[in-house]
């Protein structure tokens, strides 16, 4: 078992309704829980299949270097990256409107 925290942006109630069956939602689209690497597996297929055009960022702790790892679903200015097997997150350019 390991703390999971799920933050939605965008996404459609079913996920968000799926979501709070096996998670508190603390904050709107913000989801924690304590769960098995099973649960959060069929949670991030959950994700996956609902979130449509919506973004999410599930983050949950782990014996790595930094203490958690996490994944993310969907267009947002942050992207993941690896610096020497450490993930860190980098910030895109704003989009032009012109």
């Amino acid at each position: 078992m390991a703390m999971l925290v799920v933050v939605t942006e965008a996404v459609p109630p079913r996920l968000r309704g799926r979501l709070a069956v096996w998670l508190l939602e603390i904050r709107a689209g913000v989801y924690v829980g304590d769960v098995s690497k099973r649960v959060r597996e069929m949670i991030w297929e959950q994700v996956d299949a609902l979130a449509d055009d919506g973004n999410v960022a599930m983050a949950w702790a782990s014996n790595h270097e930094s203490g958690f790892e996490f994944q993310t679903y969907g267009s947002n200015r942050r992207e993941a990256i690896d610096h020497d097997g450490l993930r860190l997150v980098k910030f895109l350019p704003p989009q032009s409107t012109d």
